[in-house]
């Protein structure tokens, strides 16, 4: 029974949260504080200064936390399931009337106008990352990770997590 509370307890929060995780906060709160008493007020809030505290979105950790505290480690793989299920399960409808479409005109302009979009907010996006770097760690700290980068990704087609995990290394041992 606990499971299905838990499920519920996440699933509505996300399906009625729009705008990501501080909207889903007060919903999460009224579940899990008011409606099953899992959790005081105080404890609560104590959970959502811990939750900001670390990298990720907060309605996933706050869902892994409590149903991990309701139920162990199945309770916290209910809580995240159920707060991530109402985006895939929307994701997973929207895409099969993507592909059944995908060959329409008006899909097809909606792609080419799309993608340049994209690119140029990628491209925006390493921008502000490279100067982020380089008035961080200077220079040649950033110009030796980019060049490692480049070459493990696009010349050696290297997944990009350990591509990931050797700039962090890398950080350790160089920049610490």
């Amino acid at each position: 029974m606990i499971y299905l509370q838990i499920f519920w307890a996440f699933f509505i929060s996300g399906i009625l949260g729009y705008g990501g995780g501080p909207a889903s906060i007060p919903l999460i709160e009224k579940e899990v504080v008011d409606r099953y008493g899992w959790f005081t007020v105080h404890e609560f809030s104590e959970m959502i200064a811990l939750g900001n505290a670390l990298p990720g979105p907060i309605a996933t950790k706050m869902a892994g936390y409590i149903g991990f505290e309701q139920a162990g480690i199945l309770g916290a793989i209910v809580g995240v399931f159920a707060s991530v299920a109402p985006s895939l399960i929307l994701m997973l409808g929207l895409l099969s009337i993507l592909m059944r479409h995908k060959e329409s005109p008006r899909v097809k302009r909606m792609t080419v106008v799309v993608r340049p979009i994209i690119a140029v907010l990628l491209g925006m996006m390493t921008y502000d990352f490279f100067f982020t770097a380089y008035e961080g760690i200077g220079w040649i700290q950033t110009l030796v990770i980019g060049a490692i980068s480049y070459m493990l990704l696009g010349k050696l087609n290297v997944h990009p997590a350990y591509v990931i995990a050797g700039a962090l290394v890398y950080g350790a041992i160089f920049l610490g």
